[in-house]
């Protein structure tokens, strides 16, 4: 694990909620994680959120001029606005200023701009978008890709298993992850030609902790760590997912007891139902890890609040800390090392990327 103070570079201005609750989910986990925040936008409205905070806590600000707009094309906006906020951001990592960038702005700008600006990692054809969901077990799922690419061939998913393997296992602690490949059957000969074809390499891949098929019943079942798809598919499941746990919460609120004997059911059952909502609330998980690129990018939800930004930070700290990015470039740089000859320390947009190049 890295022994130095995670510098995290936070997009103050992208989302619906900026930036204030941006700011406040950043004084949060500067305060309890013991990371570094650089707040990056407007120095006025940040100071001005700041301000409404009555924080004392001294976190650094790093001007940007504007922020691209969820109407904007992802590339021309990034283009047109050189010192928009994710721009200025990205630029921080390359810089070697910030270790992470974590944004709830535009999803295809932010991935535009770690492109464009901190590159891809070499081997890598297309990087993916990581969502961590619960599972009937005590343990999370890694599905990519959920929207960086819709259109894959079974080279760039065999990518993506390699670096949720990765992931899997550092960051999210599993030994010995298992990785499936999102499928309508069990069987190798089910799908289409891309299921077929990418079967076949995840199979044959050393590299790999390849189980087999995985229907979409089986996906939050925890029989797997990892399950692959390509974006298109990824994107759909991934909003349906969060639909469902949005469904649970809401029939939890209705069906709860009124009156009397429901508020004292509700303060017995409370740590019970903090607890349901750790694990289905798709706040609770932050964001989604964009992999792949040159260096660690968290892409939060749109309407992130403060507790949702505070979780995309502590995702972004566990990635620095377990130095995920070093490890993912030297899978592909020495593909012959398998993953599981190495020794395990102790211990969540539907743009598509194939204009960027």
């Amino acid at each position: 694990m890295g022994s130095t103070r995670a510098r995290i570079a936070v997009d103050a201005m992208g989302g619906d909620n900026a930036p204030a609750e941006i700011v406040a989910g950043a004084l949060r986990a500067q305060e309890e994680l013991g990371v570094k925040v650089l707040l990056v936008g407007d120095p006025e409205q940040i100071n001005a959120s700041l301000t409404h905070h009555h924080s004392s806590a001294e976190i650094e600000i790093v001007s940007a001029e504007g922020v691209v707009e969820m109407h904007e094309e992802p590339l021309t906006g990034i283009r047109r606005k050189p010192k928009a906020s994710i721009n200025v951001a990205m630029d921080l990592v390359k810089q070697g200023r910030a270790d992470a960038v974590v944004s709830a702005g535009h999803s295809g700008a932010a991935m535009a701009a770690a492109l464009l600006r901190l590159g891809r990692l070499s081997g890598i054809d297309r990087p993916a978008i990581g969502a961590v969901l619960p599972t009937m077990m005590s343990k999370p799922v890694l599905i990519l890709d959920v929207g960086a690419n819709v259109d894959c061939r079974p080279k760039f998913l065999e990518q993506f298993a390699v670096m949720g393997t990765v992931y899997s296992r550092y960051v999210l602690g599993i030994s010995e992850p298992k990785v499936g490949l999102l499928n309508i059957g069990e069987e190798a000969s089910k799908g289409n030609d891309l299921a077929v074809r990418t079967h076949q390499m995840l199979h044959d891949n050393p590299n790999i902790p390849f189980v087999g098929n995985a229907e979409g019943r089986d996906v939050l079942s925890g029989e797997f760590d990892v399950v692959v798809c390509d974006g298109f598919v990824g994107n759909v499941l991934l909003k349906f997912a969060e639909a469902i746990g949005e469904v649970m919460l809401q029939i939890m609120r209705e069906e709860l007891p009124q009156g009397f004997n429901g508020k004292l059911g509700t303060a017995i059952l409370k740590p019970n139902l903090r607890r349901i909502k750790q694990r289905v609330d798709h706040a609770e998980h932050g964001g989604a890890l964009l992999l792949g690129v040159a260096g660690i990018c968290i892409i939060s939800h749109g309407s992130s609040q403060a507790p949702s930004i505070f979780n995309a930070i502590r995702m972004a700290k566990e990635a620095v800390d377990h130095q995920v990015l070093e490890r993912i470039r030297s899978q592909f740089e020495h593909p012959k090392s398998a993953l599981a000859s190495e020794q395990l320390p102790l211990s969540r947009t539907s743009d598509n990327s194939e204009s960027i190049e």
